[in-house]
């Protein structure tokens, strides 16, 4: 994604809501609800990220990590005070 912010996530798929837990080392802890198959929980974390930065969903894409629990987000058109508000300890 050209014009984009990329940040690192860790994501715990199977939460009992989704929520941005906060830093874990230099990635975002993320929990979702949605389990870790067909993409449903790669789905829930860019909504949640989305709806948490004031972008649409398409603006939000994993471009790293797809299968893994660490993956690499980028993030297009959002606030960059936002962003760092979220990666702030």
């Amino acid at each position: 994604m050209s014009d984009s912010v990329t940040i690192d996530v860790k994501v715990v798929p199977g939460g009992s809501r989704d929520q941005i837990v906060g830093r874990l080392g230099e990635a975002l802890k993320i929990k979702v609800s949605a389990p870790p198959e067909g993409g449903k929980a790669n789905a829930a974390v860019c909504a949640l990220l989305a709806k948490t930065l004031g972008v649409a969903k398409r603006d939000v894409q994993i471009v790293a990590g797809h299968s893994q629990p660490n993956k690499q987000v980028a993030i297009r058109g959002a606030d960059s005070g936002k962003i760092q508000e979220l990666l702030s300890p």
